[in-house]
């Protein structure tokens, strides 16, 4: 929807919002920018440094899993165990900080950002294959968005879909640790055999075994 008395501002609503069954997953990375900014700023350690230091401790967390190559599993109970200690003290950290922050500073819209979205930031604890923020899949996006300017033409806006599927799918399967070559030649090899929708999700990069690539 366009506004009418700003022509250049669009207001939507997304669909997924009222569905209980979708979880809604905040972005660390993004809470955690505006902070790293005003650190640079700051003359003398204050709020900012603090909550830079909350931050180093869950991802350090998360470099840990990663680097021990840790199932979902392993990763929801190393987060139980080490990262919810350190976000009940933030918390904490948080509701005291934002009672003492100027208004309309640079540090209580920080604060105030994450206090409005804490639920969904800390959602990531519930599933050890949920990511503590969206880095990856950006990180993904980006030589899409940047390559569109090159392409410019999809044909048709059926290209356009086709195209934006076949990229999320091989980004998927580099994640997943897959050669594209080879895991699009596994994918079109397999997939005339399917007939149920159990099947095809079967073939998603993260559902194969590491023996089949």
């Amino acid at each position: 929807m366009r506004l009418k008395e700003s022509p250049n501002v669009f207001v939507s609503w997304c669909i997924v919002d009222s569905n209980p069954n979708i979880i809604h997953l905040g972005c660390m990375a993004r809470a955690r920018r505006p902070f790293v900014e005003l650190t640079k700023l700051a003359k003398t350690p204050g709020k900012s440094h603090q909550a830079v230091e909350f931050f180093q401790k869950l991802y350090a967390i998360e470099k840990s899993a990663r680097e021990a190559n840790y199932t979902p599993e392993q990763r929801f109970n190393l987060r139980l165990e080490k990262a919810k200690p350190i976000l009940d003290k933030m918390k904490q950290w948080l509701d005291q900080s934002l009672r003492h922050a100027v208004p309309q500073s640079k540090l209580n819209d920080a604060l105030t950002y994450m206090h409005e979205r804490w639920n969904e930031l800390t959602n990531y604890l519930s599933d050890g294959s949920l990511e503590i923020d969206n880095n990856g899949a950006e990180n993904q996006i980006r030589p899409f968005a940047l390559g569109r300017k090159n392409w410019l033409f999809s044909g048709s806006p059926r290209g356009a879909h086709a195209s934006a599927l076949f990229y999320s799918l091989i980004a998927t399967a580099i994640a997943n640790g897959w050669n594209p070559f080879n895991y699009l030649r596994y994918l079109f090899e397999n997939i005339r055999t399917c007939k149920s929708q159990a099947d095809y999700t079967s073939l998603l990069p993260f559902n194969i075994s590491s023996n089949e690539r």
